[in-house]
């Protein structure tokens, strides 16, 4: 008789299986790609744009060594509280969107702890010039833990000029979505909405 996988093993491939992908593509784009190139896929509103990361989210970053490494710090932090609360959930017997919700929060914090681990020590450094390369002979730009997290997903869907009658910002320009983010960091966004929409209830109970 063959027995069921349980919730834990099926959430653990799920994360693997997002953790591939993430991967797989910025790994792609590192060897493959100068810094700072762009690729169209979807004429002007969609586009491959090649840049690196040093801090959280969006470019938010801690200024220096010592920042970065507070930051990948913190992340790791985060990713152990993450992975601890998920575990409580299926303990819990949660529904499965919570699950589902919680494992792609969790893919994305340790896609991106990834990076931030290992890149500067597998990788040569990026530059508007070359692609990087892979284990090269020197070593790679940077020790563990300060790695760049790599970010290539750029939505500029529209482009446009604040009205003259605005204070401030009248007349400058604007590039709406403008942030470049990559999968990892898709997958805690998707999540958060998905949850804050669908799974509300759950939680305040």
């Amino acid at each position: 008789m063959r027995c069921k996988p349980s919730t834990n093993t099926k959430l653990t491939l799920f994360i693997v299986l997002l953790l591939v992908i993430d991967q797989a593509v910025k790994f792609t784009v590192k060897l493959n790609m100068e810094l700072y190139q762009s690729i169209p896929v979807f004429g002007n509103w969609f586009i491959i744009h090649f840049i690196e990361n040093p801090g959280a989210a969006f470019g938010m970053q801690l200024g220096g060594t010592w920042g970065k490494l507070l930051l990948s710090l913190i992340r790791i932090a985060a990713i152990v509280l993450i992975a601890w609360y998920l575990h409580r959930l299926v303990k819990k017997a949660a529904p499965t969107g919570v699950l589902v919700g919680g494992a792609l929060i969790l893919a994305g914090a340790i896609g991106n702890m990834i990076d931030s681990a290992f890149y500067g020590l597998i990788f040569s450094e990026s530059t508007p010039y070359a692609a990087a390369t892979l284990f090269p002979e020197g070593g790679g730009y940077a020790p563990f833990l300060h790695g760049k997290v790599v970010d290539m997903l750029y939505f500029p869907i529209i482009n446009s000029t604040w009205p003259d009658w605005m204070p401030l910002i009248g007349g400058r320009e604007f590039t709406f979505f403008s942030p470049v983010f990559n999968i990892a960091d898709s997958y805690i966004t998707v999540a958060v909405f998905y949850i804050i929409l669908f799974q509300r209830k759950f939680f305040l109970k």
